[in-house]
């Protein structure tokens, strides 16, 4: 019921209600978007500290003598990243929001891990500018998906089938044809195709915000919404090191 002293009138105070729900509601999305920031940030600094260390030594390092080394290890550091992106996305239902937490820590170490043959392949020159490179476009395919009006999610299931396209023909590649043109080819597809990804699960991360705000899943939702773009951004970083890099 309205205030009958309230000078504005019943629509005057309708809209100013409006316009502080409006700001609330921004203002709740941009703290849910800087928290998924923040740990994708903290997750590629993690995963880079580490990958950094594992490969300290050269030819000598742990990450030539368990990885490069081949064996049962290597497989184990190489296949352990996807056991927790599995873990993570089937089930973050049934996981805490600590817990899901602390999966993804362990995820960004074990990334790091399987991402230290990078510094034994390429040059420390070439892995900057592919970092750089990479930080710069992920800014703005980001922002563009964050702030363009246009609804991004009929590109969903094209990018995502081109990422299961990806994936097969790398592991063809890798264990029938290896051939360096055709992963040239696939890096350059990969490029596209995890650009578009970027966009699109920003947008995707904003629009899940006001499903699950004010819920018990909205610290879950920024778990898995750094998952994402963790993954965007480090898998377009390898694709343009691949492309681009000049190997040690």
């Amino acid at each position: 019921m309205a205030n009958w002293s309230d000078p504005r009138g019943p629509a005057t105070a309708y809209e100013m209600g409006g316009a502080a729900t409006t700001a609330a509601s921004d203002a709740g999305l941009r703290a849910h978007m800087l928290k998924t920031y923040n740990y994708m940030a903290s997750g590629v600094l993690l995963s880079g500290i580490i990958a950094f260390w594992f490969a300290q030594g050269g030819v000598n390092s742990l990450a030539a003598q368990y990885i490069m080394a081949g064996g049962p290890m290597a497989w184990i550091i190489k296949l352990a990243p996807l056991a927790f992106i599995l873990v993570l996305s089937f089930g973050i239902n049934r996981l805490s929001t600590m817990a899901a937490q602390a999966l993804f820590w362990a995820f960004a170490v074990v990334m790091g891990l399987s991402l230290s043959t990078i510094f034994l392949r390429y040059t420390g020159e070439s892995i900057a500018t592919a970092f750089f490179g990479t930080a710069a476009a992920f800014a703005g395919l980001s922002l563009f998906g964050y702030t363009t009006k246009r609804n991004l999610s009929g590109f969903g299931t094209f990018l995502l089938m081109g990422l299961v396209g990806i994936i097969v023909a790398s592991l063809l590649n890798a264990f029938i044809f290896q051939s360096g043109a055709m992963m040239m080819a696939i890096s350059a597809l990969g490029i596209l195709i995890f650009a578009g990804l970027t966009a699109y699960d920003t947008q995707m991360i904003k629009a899940w915000y006001f499903e699950v705000a004010g819920t018990d899943f909205a610290g879950k939702a920024v778990i898995m919404g750094a998952l994402n773009l963790y993954l965007d951004f480090v898998n377009m970083f390898l694709m343009i090191l691949n492309l681009f890099g000049s190997r040690e």
